[in-house]
């Protein structure tokens, strides 16, 4: 997932939201790979997103399924704030979730 949202970091490096909400390339680039966050995230087992309810996988899914089937309704608006703020804590907690889990395999 983190490679991901680096990818998001660096399409929107040269950016505001004025111009994101213009650049349709831009858009669909960073669209995607939130579709493909959100899919991981599906497939994860209910077994592990229930041990870690701090991550908000149910609406990174949610996110991906509106996405997906009301293409046409997405609020580009949204997408930014989701790509400029939901994802850069998403990655800290997925860091973060990452890191307990290296430790604990090696105990």
């Amino acid at each position: 997932m983190s490679g991901f949202t680096w990818a998001i970091d660096r399409f929107l490096q040269r950016t505001d939201e004025i111009a994101f909400t213009q650049d349709e390339l831009v858009q669909s680039a960073v669209l995607q790979k939130l579709i493909v966050i959100g899919e991981a995230a599906a497939r994860l087992p209910r077994s592990f997103t229930e041990q870690h309810p701090h991550i908000e996988w149910a609406d990174i899914v949610a996110f991906r399924n509106i996405a997906v089937h009301e293409y046409f309704a997405i609020d580009w608006r949204i997408v930014w704030v989701t790509a400029t703020e939901d994802v850069p804590m998403l990655r800290k907690k997925v860091k973060t979730l990452l890191n307990q889990l290296d430790e604990g395999s090696q105990i």
